[in-house]
């Protein structure tokens, strides 16, 4: 038949729906090294991939069976056909000679029997050899023959006793017929030469030598010696002897010694391929007779072939998570010797997870025995030993790379659990300040880490920012240290697995302070003027304590390290300044001769670098009495350029308060007038002094004012707010002043312009009343003492 003829209906067969062929990846695999048929999956039709030669591929077989396997999937079925190569008439017998040449001598009686070589046909049955004829004679018949293998074979019969005188050779013609339709035939020609009278003929020993051959003989060796004597004398009885036939054309495997008869192994003897020779020996004496022996040589299977592994399917990769006995390989093991020889087993080299099982026939399934960890092992080379079991042990080894392929089981890991980074405050936006870093067991996209940081809803965005790819940290805006002095945030590393897995650390940076902040003076305040300076007395020692000046820097560590010194002084020798409190103090004892009005620039300055710095003006005045010695520097003190317009309005202001006080204090007078007038005789209480202080707190000295009431004063008293000016309580000596204490007295209301402290109310209705006694004291001053 041609290539891809119709073999058969594997589905009609096997009663399947050709779609469940298909379904579950139905395959054929042929038996050998040669894949013979197709399976069309979607019809069932098995084909032969080529045109099939049955005497090539089963010579001299009577029946050729040829195997294959069906391979079907989910679930895994193996099932094994057969396919008969029938024979057809394509081969006509043939003679390996065209002429074949037989001496007879004339005195040989009737009935004389001749083998003749035998035909070859390759095919088998009614197409091989059927039949050989004769062309007609009157001397000669043909009869038939059959081996033990049962081919026919011919013999030359003579009917009727030769005469070399008449005739000395005889041509015929010989014809091998098969039993083909229509027949195929083939010829060779007989020659016969008619030999002069030898009336013995050599006769062998045996007419059948048996012998057994090891099939891995060595060249040269003897197989069998043969023997044929002939009592006739001179060269009518000197025996030559000869191969004449071989069976399946061998003649080149054993050669035959002339003289001696002796058979040797001339080339290489296969049991896999021929597993038994049979030959013809001719013994002829000088006189042209001949007689013929057969040699049957038995081939012994010697354990020459090692086993053959052969893949029928492999999955080159499985996933980890893959469960125990899933299946890996199917394969199977051939070994073409006999017996033990040929029997095998199969072993996997090492300690691995998988295992062979053995299933219908040669085949072998191997399947996992444990779980997978690609984390551990990525691949696997497994090796197969195929072993037999002759004397000799043979193996062979076949090798099957298996990949692991990964599953998301591993999440990433930091290598810190902690991060700690900084960063200078005032910085860049998007300065890059370090990286997280993360790892993950997987692999591809299971181990491809992206970073991100948590953020919880409504919380507004952060200063940082982290690169998905990289893990780099950025700070994405300027960050202020006075305000912000460490974050904390947790980063989070996710892989790109399905699930993703993720872990998380947390992210700390600390901001480093700058000297971007000057130091600010508290004290004394930037609005003080000179008019509002400290007062210092004429009697203060060396060291009094002057003032103190009071400032901060909202930096921190040695930018916020503050030292003071004396920048400016109107006499440097009488004032020092504290390095670190900043305490102004007498340097010496205030003479006569000092100037009444001084005026000391304070410099402070930080130990940043580079360093920043900030001054203060301290107005000091040197007083005798403090009363008059505060007019004289309020007086002497340079007024201000005031603005014209300003200094308008405020005469303006000040006449209407004034003349509005004064039309209030007369008609509170006449009005109490008129009351005592009716009162009853009787006289009033008499009001000790009251002094009334107003908590200075934090407002400026220029701001701050005193509550004085006149002694018995009730309702007729007038109030007065006046500047806080230093007073004296009654009765106390100038000389020796407390501080901090507020008295009002008379010659300090006269000395402000006629602004009165207190008024003084008097009763002049009666004349038992007493007037009203004026508050007597002298002005003390308030020296600053620092905040």
């Amino acid at each position: 038949m041609e290539r891809d003829a119709f073999v058969g209906n594997i589905a009609q067969d096997l009663g399947l729906d050709p779609s469940q062929l298909a379904a579950r990846k139905a395959r054929v695999v042929s038996e050998g090294n040669q894949q013979l048929f197709r399976l069309n999956p979607s019809t069932g039709v098995l084909t032969a991939t080529e045109s099939l030669d049955r005497e090539e591929i089963c010579p001299q077989s009577e029946t050729c069976t040829l195997f294959f396997t069906l391979f079907l999937d989910n679930p895994l079925q193996l099932i094994r056909g057969e396919v008969e190569v029938l024979d057809v008439n394509d081969n006509s017998p043939m003679f390996t000679k065209k002429e074949m040449v037989l001496e007879i001598l004339e005195t040989t009686p009737s009935g004389t029997r001749y083998p003749l070589e035998t035909a070859r046909d390759k095919d088998v049955g009614t197409n091989g050899l059927q039949n050989y004829s004769l062309e007609t004679n009157l001397h000669f018949s043909l009869a038939l023959k059959t081996k033990t293998d049962r081919a026919k074979y011919a013999e030359l019969v003579l009917e009727r006793q030769l005469d070399r005188e008449e005739q000395q050779e005889l041509s015929l013609l010989l014809t091998a017929t098969d039993g083909g339709s229509p027949p195929r035939s083939g010829t060779t020609q007989v020659r016969i030469v008619v030999v002069d009278a030898n009336d013995n003929i050599p006769v062998f020993s045996q007419e059948v030598y048996e012998v057994r051959l090891a099939e891995n003989t060595a060249l040269g060796q003897l197989v069998v010696r043969v023997t044929a004597t002939d009592p006739d004398e001179g060269s009518n009885g000197k025996v030559q002897y000869a191969l004449t036939e071989m069976s399946d054309g061998k003649q080149h495997l054993f050669e035959v010694n002339a003289d001696t008869g002796e058979i040797r192994v001339a080339g290489n003897l296969d049991f896999e391929e021929t597993k038994k020779y049979e030959m013809m020996v001719r013994a002829s004496d000088g006189g042209a007779l001949s007689t013929h022996c057969k040699v049957q040589v038995e081939v012994v299977d010697v354990n020459d072939n090692a086993p053959e592994i052969q893949l029928t399917s492999h999955t080159a990769s499985i996933p980890e998570d893959a469960p125990p006995r899933t299946l890996v390989a199917l394969f199977s093991v051939r070994d073409r010797d006999a017996g033990d020889n040929g029997r095998t087993e199969c072993t996997i080299e090492g300690d691995l997870p998988f295992t062979l099982t053995p299933t219908f026939g040669n085949f072998y399934e191997l399947r996992t025995n444990a779980a997978l960890d690609r984390e551990t092992t990525a691949e696997y080379n497994i090796s197969i030993r195929a072993t037999d079991w002759g004397p000799r042990r043979l193996s062979s080894r076949q090798s099957l790379w298996v990949l692991v392929s990964d599953v998301n089981d591993n999440a990433p890991a930091f290598s810190q659990e902690l991060y700690s980074m900084w960063v200078t405050e005032n910085n860049s936006p998007m300065v890059r300040i370090g990286s997280v870093q993360a790892s993950d067991a997987d692999a591809g996209s299971n181990a491809r880490v992206q970073y991100a940081l948590e953020r919880e809803e409504g919380q507004e965005q952060p200063a940082l920012s982290v690169s998905s790819e990289s893990g780099d940290v950025y700070v994405v805006r300027s960050l202020d240290y006075e305000r912000l002095r460490a974050l904390e945030v947790w980063v989070r590393a996710a892989d790109g697995g399905s699930p993703a897995l993720s872990a998380r650390a947390l992210l700390r940076v600390l901001v480093r302070d700058e000297n971007d902040n000057a130091p600010v003076v508290l004290h004394p305040g930037a609005e003080s003027s000179a008019g509002a300076g400290e007062l210092v007395p004429r009697w203060a020692p060396a060291g009094y304590l002057v003032a103190k000046v009071v400032a901060v820097d909202a930096d921190a560590g040695q930018n916020a390290w503050l030292s003071y010194e004396l920048a400016k002084a109107t006499e440097p020798g009488l004032f020092r300044l504290g390095l670190h409190s900043g305490e102004v103090r007498t340097a010496r004892a205030v003479a006569e001769r000092d100037a009444p009005r001084h005026r000391l620039v304070v410099l402070v300055r930080d130990r940043g670098q580079p360093p920043r710095s900030a001054s203060a003006t301290l107005a000091i005045a040197l007083l005798h009495d403090f009363s008059d010695a505060h007019l004289r520097l309020s007086h002497e003190a340079p007024p201000a350029e005031p603005d014209d317009t300003l200094t308008l309005y405020l005469i303006a202001c000040l006449a209407c308060v004034s003349a509005l006080c004064l039309a209030t204090g007369l008609a509170a007078l006449l009005m109490k007038l008129r009351r005592d007038r009716q009162r009853n005789a009787e006289p009033l209480p008499t009001f000790p002094t009251a002094v009334a202080e107003s908590d200075a707190g934090s407002l400026p000295r220029s701001l701050m004012y005193d509550v004085c009431l006149a002694t018995g004063s009730v309702s007729s008293d007038f109030h007065f707010l006046g500047p806080l000016l230093p007073c004296f309580p009654a009765g106390m000596t100038p000389g020796v002043v407390p501080q901090r204490s507020l008295v009002c007295s008379q010659e300090a209301s006269n000395l402000l312009e006629g602004a009165d402290c207190a008024a003084q109310v008097r009763n002049r209705s009666r004349p038992r009343r007493e007037g009203a006694q004026r508050s007597q004291g002298r002005s003390r001053f308030t020296r600053a003492q620092g905040l």
